[in-house]
């Protein structure tokens, strides 16, 4: 599977439901009311009520969250994703499809630790579960189960960000640093990281704003388009992407790579640790 078919349709998943290297990963993570706002939880439970026939489930709270990093949601080394991706059967020779059911953002966040450890051959369901599940396609609540795959990791520093190469884009106009959090947050009317705000020099693409809420699938490529023209990233020579925890900016690395720009990265620490850092610049407004 080439770079172009990234992004698959529901049509397409259904037809190819039997073959042999086909692999589907179920990556959802749901999200609870507490009586602090909300909080992320496993989605293993939503996966057992009912499922895409034949997919796996893939907890990215857990097992794609590097537990010995101090900064939440940094991805694992690459050798742990491949055991990973091994014990579900993902590796030469296989394709993976991931899904979830909210806004493509935990799957395009797995979809993106996937090309950084240099595997190509997946890609998102357009419209996920939702459109799925919608569409009245089949539903299965058996586990899916595949051999062991042979996962040889081959890995792409270069498609993660980390605080320094942020630190440095502030005053580099041919990068561009885009913040996928909600318009309150980029304005800084919402303090949910420590310090409200963005990253100065920031612009803003809202990753929800990237799906149609009707259908839960993405918007059509023109509009796509459109989207990111308003921001200098088509035209910079490398584009970062952040957000809290490096969620919802794979979702934008992800639509940006769909445009077809080819030097991407995502800023794994995002918010959650650069505002820990109160030697860093914010700015609100």
């Amino acid at each position: 599977m080439q770079l172009p078919d990234i992004l698959v349709t529901t049509d397409w998943l259904e037809q190819q439901l039997h073959e042999p290297d086909l692999r589907i990963l179920d990556c959802s993570v749901s999200m609870e009311v507490t009586d602090d706002g909300y909080q992320f939880v496993s989605g293993r439970p939503e996966y057992d009520k009912g499922h895409i026939p034949g997919s796996v489930f893939i907890d990215v709270l857990g097992e794609l969250a590097d537990a010995d990093n101090p900064v939440p949601m940094m991805m694992p080394p690459v050798e742990r994703v491949a055991e990973l991706m091994v014990d579900r059967g993902i590796g030469e020779g296989t394709r993976a499809v991931l899904y979830d059911r909210g806004n493509h953002a935990w799957a395009a966040r797995v979809w993106w630790t996937l090309r950084v450890c240099g595997f190509d051959h997946a890609a998102i369901l357009d419209g996920g579960w939702q459109k799925w599940q919608k569409e009245g396609r089949p539903v299965s609540t058996e586990p899916g189960r595949h051999p062991r795959g042979t996962f040889k990791p081959e890995p792409r520093p270069e498609l993660i960000a980390d605080k320094n190469e942020v630190r440095e884009a502030i005053e580099n106009d041919t990068i561009a640093l885009i913040n996928a959090l909600s318009p309150e947050d980029f304005r800084g009317e919402a303090n949910r990281y420590g310090r409200p705000g963005r990253i100065p020099g920031s612009e803003n693409i809202f990753c929800q704003s990237l799906v149609d809420p009707e259908t839960g699938a993405y918007l059509p490529m023109e509009q796509l388009r459109e989207k990111f023209a308003a921001t200098h990233a088509p035209d910079a020579k490398r584009a970062i992407t952040y957000c809290g925890g490096g969620i919802a900016a794979s979702s934008d690395a992800f639509v940006l790579t769909l445009l077809g720009h080819d030097n991407v990265a995502v800023y794994d620490g995002s918010l959650a640790e650069w505002t820990a850092d109160g030697d860093l610049p914010m700015e609100t407004g």
